[in-house]
């Protein structure tokens, strides 16, 4: 289901080519690019989720936390995200590019993927399609992109 996440992502977001709308049309597309349907249903529910959460106001989990407030993940969640993603999202709260809402949208979308833990390289990912998706959050999406393309400069020892 990952594969066809970030397949969409590459081919629609970052080469400005419109996404199809239709369903169906989508449908065929991916299957025609080689993907599994019962894959491709995940992954769309999975995009359609995401849109649900972005429109979303109030989260329930998020009342009453406070900027100080520190996130504790459960048992499930550490199964997901190991210390050095978990590190990484709270690094990107440290730094703005992630506030309460946006950690608890990425944390949603990691928890919907089906398979294996996810590598810090797929969280980056994931962190920039929650952003990519929240309205108002366009500087965020700027930053991450830069932590996630920017090259180091200069030789390394």
């Amino acid at each position: 289901m990952f594969d066809i996440l970030m397949y969409l992502f590459e081919t629609y977001v970052q080469s400005d080519v419109e996404l199809l709308f239709d369903r169906e049309e989508l449908t065929d597309e991916l299957s025609r690019a080689g993907f599994h349907k019962q894959e491709i249903g995940k992954a769309l529910g999975w995009i359609e989720k995401l849109a649900d959460l972005q429109q979303s106001e109030q989260q329930p989990y998020l009342v009453g936390a406070a900027s100080s407030s520190f996130r504790i993940y459960h048992d499930k969640e550490q199964q997901q995200l190991d210390v050095a993603s978990r590190g990484f999202l709270q690094f990107l709260e440290n730094i703005r590019v992630l506030d309460a809402h946006t950690r608890e949208m990425v944390i949603d979308r990691v928890m919907a993927l089906d398979g294996e833990p996810l590598s810090l390289d797929d969280l980056k990912w994931v962190v920039l399609m929650v952003l990519f998706n929240a309205p108002g959050n366009e500087q965020a999406y700027s930053q991450m992109e830069d932590l996630i393309f920017e090259q180091p400069e200069g030789l390394l020892h």
